[in-house]
């Protein structure tokens, strides 16, 4: 029956002559000499012959280790040179980095930031897939995905990028015709602009330090799959909706929307870093990775930011 050939002994064995004795070998390879004696008795029993002659001060090879050792030290020597070349390929960034990321995300806030990373990391490429579909990470072949929610999967490696605070909004002229809403329950009479994409999107839960956790019911006309499509109407006076602050935060900033009910907060929705479960991130991976943290730290709306 075909089977493969014992490479580490070979190798070993190779050490073994080149260093003179066991022990010297042994301590080269990290192993204990009674692993590298069994080791190359493993090799003899299984060659049907003796490699080594063995005695108390010396070790001298057969006329077989003699045939033997050319190819046995490449072994060794081609070994080495590949898990060298492969520590240096993880060490030094480059390649390619396929990312999967949530379209509205991957818009408004990945895709601009690319441009910095390839001239910071000109030895690496971005293939970068816009999708809200689920994916299959190990079989799609993506090195990272940043996902907005809680992850499914818990056999991928995640790390929290940031979280988006999400504030309660709406146009100086909304409040003018409608009120100022002072509690939570005040929204019960207003008109609410809806995420169809968000579960149980018609309830707005709330948490005060105080006051506890709070959920409310709300009711509008217009309802959108899309955080982003709903700031025009927002804009316009529409009505109030809860949404993350990086989508209206320009907004907030020069006063086309005003933020109420301050005090109270609606959880945080986290936005997640995740990759396949290697025990060790490519160094493509790991340079995109501490970019992406360092260029968040700099957003106004980006919350607690993993260093």
């Amino acid at each position: 029956m075909p089977h493969l050939p014992d490479f580490e002994a070979w190798a070993v064995f190779a050490k073994v002559v080149e260093r003179g004795s066991f022990s010297a070998a042994a301590e080269d390879l990290g192993l204990s000499k009674t692993t590298v004696s069994k080791i190359i008795t493993r090799l003899e029993e299984r060659m049907r012959t003796t490699l080594l002659h063995r005695t108390t001060r010396q070790l001298s090879l057969t006329e077989s280790g003699r045939s033997a050792l050319s190819r046995a030290s490449r072994i060794l020597s081609d070994g080495a040179a590949i898990e060298e070349d492969i520590s240096e390929e993880a060490a030094t960034p480059r390649g390619t980095v396929k990312i999967a990321v949530t379209i509205t995300f991957g818009l408004e806030h990945l895709a601009p930031v690319i441009p910095d990373f390839i001239a910071k990391y000109p030895e690496v490429g971005v293939d970068l897939h816009l999708t809200d579909d689920a994916i299959d990470m190990v079989a799609e072949g993506y090195d990272l995905a940043v996902r907005v929610g809680a992850a499914a999967d818990s056999s991928l490696l995640i790390s929290r990028l940031f979280s988006f605070r999400l504030p309660v909004v709406a146009s100086p002229a909304y409040f003018e015709r409608r009120g100022r809403p002072a509690h939570p329950r005040d929204l019960e009479g207003h008109e609410a602009l809806l995420f169809s994409h968000v579960p149980d999107h018609a309830h707005w839960r709330f948490q005060h330090p105080e006051h506890g956790s709070l959920v409310v019911p709300v009711t509008g006309r217009f309802h959108v799959n899309n955080g982003l499509a709903a700031v025009p109407a927002l804009v316009a006076g529409m009505g109030i909706t809860v949404l993350p602050e990086s989508f209206v935060w320009r907004e907030l900033e020069d006063g086309r929307l005003e933020e109420v009910l301050a005090d109270w907060t609606v959880p945080s929705i986290p936005v997640n870093m995740l990759t396949p479960p290697r025990r060790v991130r490519p160094a493509r991976v790991r340079v995109m990775i501490e970019f992406l943290r360092q260029r968040f730290m700099t957003m106004p709306w980006a919350r607690g930011v993993e260093v």
